[in-house]
C-alpha cells in the first residue's frame, strides 16, 4: 500500500491560487473528492495571504484530510520569492496549521546543514521532490528512499520529450510505493494517468489552475479516467495523433466504459514518432487504438493485416491488437459519414464536393461513391485530389469552380477551423453554393464554416454525428458487444454545448 493510503487517497488534489478566499473554497472542494490535498502556499499572492490561508486551515479546514504543504521557491520552479529560510518558515507554519506532509525540493535539501531536515520543525512527513522541466534525466532501474535523511517519500517530476521517457520514469518509481512519478507535458499525459497502476505513490490533479504542464483536471482524472481504479487487468485503449488535445474520443469511449461497467480506459497519445509508438504498444498493454491526423495513412505500413475496405480506402482509423501483438487495421469513418448524411439528404444520384484529400476525405469519398453519389474532389494538393477521384470513379473540381457551380452538398474533410483555431474557415462564404454543408470537424460544434452557411440560409450539419457513429463502431469492435450509444452521445454533446456557452 502507498504511504499515502489506497484507492482515491492516492489522487492528490492540488490547490493553487493567489487568494486566501479562493484557497478556502478550493480546499473544501478538494476534500470532497479525495483525502489527499496539496496546498501550494507559494502560489498565494503575498505573506499576508499565506497567513490568512494557514490561519483558516488551523481553525476551520475540513478534518480527516491529509494536507501536503508546498512552498516552492522560484529557483525550484515555484512562485515564492526569497530563499531557503522563507521556504522553511512557511513549511513550519504549515505544521502548526495541521499539515502532516511537506514537499521539499532537492535544491533546498542541498543547502541545509548536513543536507538533512533533522532539527527543523517541519510537518512530520517529508517528500523530497526533484523537477526537470526540460527533459527526463537518467534514472536508476528502481529508485530508493533513504530514511536517514529524514525523507519519507521521493517525487520525480520530469518533462517527457518522447513516450519512452515517461515509461522510464514509471519503471523507476514502481515497486516501493514511496516514490511519486510525475511525467510532465502532453506527451507524458497517458503515463501520468497510468502512474498509480504502475506503482507511483501519488498522482497529482489540479482543482482549478494547473501547476505543471500536462496535468489532468481533478474531475477528469477521478471520474473520466478513474485513475485510482486502474489495475493490471484493465484494458487500455487510446487515440494517437498530432495534435491530440482537441480530441473528444477519450470522453466518448470512457463514457461508454462507465455506462457499460467495463474495466477499460481510453487515453490520448500525442504521437510525433509513429514508429516509436508502435514499438511501445506491447509494453503499454494497449489492446486497440484510434488513429487521427496525421497518421491515418502512415499507419498502414506498420499493420500485419488490414480489412479490404480500409486497404482500398488507403486510410485506417481503427487498430486492434491481436494475439501475439499483431496489429489489424480497419476504418469506421466510412460508417460515420453515411450515418451523418443519410438522414439529411437523398444520397443516390446527388452531386457532392469533398474538400480535402486526406484520410478522412478518402473514407468519405468511398462511402459516398458506394451510396451512388457523384463525388467531386477539391483539394490544395492537386495530385492527391486526382488520385482520390480516380479511386472512387469521381471527378476533380478546381477551387475557382466552387463560386459558379451548384452542388447538392459540400463536405469539409480538412482540419481547418478545428479547436483551438475555431476562428478559421477552409472556404469563403461565396464558395458555398450548395443545398447542404457538412463539416467533419465536431469541435467546436458550430465552426466558422457552418456559421457562414447558416448565414446564407444553407442547412449546415456538424461532424458530431459522424464522430459519434465512428466511435461507437470502434467501441463495439473492441468490446464485442452493443455500445451504450445514447450515453456516449449525450456525454459528447453536453461537453460541446458547455464549451459553446463558455468559449473562454
Amino acid at each position: 500500500m502507498s504511504v499515502f493510503g489506497k484507492g482515491v487517497a492516492r489522487i492528490c488534489a492540488v490547490v493553487a491560487t493567489p487568494s486566501a478566499h479562493e484557497f478556502r473554497k478550493l480546499v473544501r472542494q478538494a476534500a470532497r473528492e479525495t483525502p489527499t490535498v496539496e496546498l501550494r502556499l507559494d502560489w498565494l499572492a503575498n505573506d499576508r495571504e499565506r497567513h490568512k490561508a494557514l490561519d483558516w486551515l488551523k481553525r476551520a479546514a475540513p478534518r480527516g484530510a491529509n494536507y501536503i504543504a508546498t512552498c516552492r521557491r522560484r529557483a525550484g520552479g515555484g512562485e515564492l520569492p526569497g530563499g531557503v529560510s522563507e521556504e522553511l518558515f512557511w513549511l513550519m507554519k504549515a505544521r502548526e496549521a495541521g499539515c502532516t506532509w511537506c514537499d521539499l525540493e532537492m535544491e533546498t535539501l542541498r543547502e541545509l546543514p548536513g543536507k538533512s531536515v533533522a532539527g527543523y520543525a517541519l510537518p512530520p512527513k517529508v517528500m523530497l521532490s526533484i523537477h526537470d522541466f526540460r527533459r527526463t534525466p537518467k534514472l536508476p532501474a528502481r529508485m530508493k528512499v533513504r530514511e536517514r535523511d529524514g525523507v519519507d517519500a521521493v517525487k520525480v517530476a520530469a518533462m517527457s520529450q518522447r513516450l519512452s521517457d515517461s515509461l522510464r520514469l514509471l519503471r523507476a518509481a514502481g515497486g516501493t510505493r514511496r516514490v511519486v512519478a510525475v511525467p510532465m507535458g502532453e506527451i507524458g499525459l497517458p503515463a501520468r494517468i497510468l502512474s498509480l497502476r504502475e506503482g507511483s505513490a501519488l498522482v497529482y490533479a489540479p482543482v482549478a489552475a494547473a501547476t505543471a504542464p500536462g496535468q489532468v483536471p481533478l474531475g477528469d482524472l477521478k471520474e473520466l479516467y478513474r485513475a485510482h481504479a486502474l489495475t493490471g487487468k484493465t484494458r487500455v485503449y487510446g487515440v494517437i495523433g498530432n495534435p491530440i488535445e482537441h480530441s473528444m474520443s477519450p470522453l466518448l469511449h470512457n463514457a461508454g466504459y462507465v455506462a457499460a461497467k467495463k474495466d477499460a480506459v481510453y487515453l490520448p497519445f500525442l504521437v510525433e514518432n509513429l514508429g516509436e509508438f508502435v514499438e511501445l504498444v506491447a509494453e503499454l498493454g494497449i489492446a486497440g487504438f484510434s488513429v487521427t491526423i496525421p497518421h491515418k495513412q502512415k499507419i498502414l505500413r506498420y499493420l500485419d493485416e488490414c480489412e479490404p475496405l480500409a486497404e482500398k480506402i488507403g486510410a485506417v482509423n481503427t487498430v486492434t491488437v491481436m494475439r501475439g501483438g499483431k496489429l489489424a487495421g480497419s476504418n469506421t469513418d466510412y460508417v460515420g459519414v453515411l450515418k451523418a448524411l443519410e438522414n439529411k439528404m437523398q444520397l443516390k444520384g446527388s452531386r457532392v464536393v469533398i474538400f480535402g484529400a486526406g484520410g478522412a476525405a478518402r473514407a468519405a469519398a468511398f462511402a459516398l461513391a458506394k451510396a451512388g453519389v457523384e463525388v467531386l474532389v477539391c483539394a490544395r494538393r492537386e495530385e492527391a485530389a486526382r488520385e482520390l477521384a480516380r479511386a472512387v470513379h469521381g471527378g476533380v473540381i478546381p477551387r475557382r469552380a466552387l463560386r459558379r457551380e451548384q452542388f447538392d452538398a459540400l463536405l469539409n474533410a480538412t482540419p481547418v477551423g478545428m479547436h483551438p483555431h475555431a476562428e478559421r474557415s477552409p472556404l469563403e462564404a461565396a464558395e458555398l453554393n450548395c443545398a447542404l454543408v457538412l463539416d467533419l470537424i465536431y469541435r467546436p460544434l458550430q465552426t466558422k464554416l457552418l456559421r457562414m452557411a447558416s448565414g446564407r440560409g444553407i442547412p449546415a450539419a456538424s461532424g458530431v454525428e459522424m464522430f459519434v457513429a465512428q466511435g461507437i463502431a470502434q467501441w463495439e469492435l473492441w468490446m464485442g458487444c452493443r455500445a451504450p450509444g445514447a450515453a456516449m452521445r449525450a456525454a459528447v454533446l453536453k461537453k460541446l454545448r458547455l464549451e459553446e456557452k463558455s468559449p473562454g
